[in-house]
């Protein structure tokens, strides 16, 4: 198999499906492939995310989500939980949420989230705030996740 292969992921793109909320997660910085207790991390953004979607794994592409908006969401927000329970609510920024729940803020802010459908418990609660930039919008669910189950 040579370097510019792209059937060189689908063994950690098939562990990855095979892991409860596994994922590829693609940022300025490159890709992060969570799968496991692993991660696999690399440049190849474009090629692992089109095998990736193919596949039909989860993706959280936040390349063109206002670098503030992504910083926000990376530093203060909750992680996903891959292979593990979800903590308990709220969560914090160490804590670990399901998936559904970090897509539904990353897709608010503009990102690209692909084979993650919306999920009336994560992204409903965005209806409940009037609309505005959306800056006000992540700290709104931040406010909200941190406060949620208190």
């Amino acid at each position: 198999m040579s370097w510019d292969d792209p059937n060189r992921y689908d063994d950690y793109i098939r562990r990855a499906l095979a892991t409860p909320g596994g994922h590829l997660s693609i940022g300025r910085g490159g890709f992060t492939l969570h799968f496991e207790n692993s991660r696999l991390s690399g440049y190849d953004d474009d090629v692992i995310k089109a095998v990736a979607i193919a596949a039909g794994l989860p993706v959280i592409d936040s390349r063109m989500v206002p670098f503030e908006l992504a910083a926000k969401l990376a530093v203060n927000g909750p992680m996903a939980a891959v292979n593990a329970e979800p903590s308990p609510q709220p969560w914090h920024a160490l804590a670990y949420a399901p998936l559904a729940a970090v897509a539904a803020a990353y897709r608010k802010a503009g990102a690209d989230v692909i084979n993650i459908p919306e999920d009336p418990e994560y992204d409903g609660c965005f209806d409940a705030m009037p609309h505005g930039p959306a800056s006000e919008l992540i700290d709104f669910w931040l406010n909200h996740v941190r406060a949620h189950g208190a």
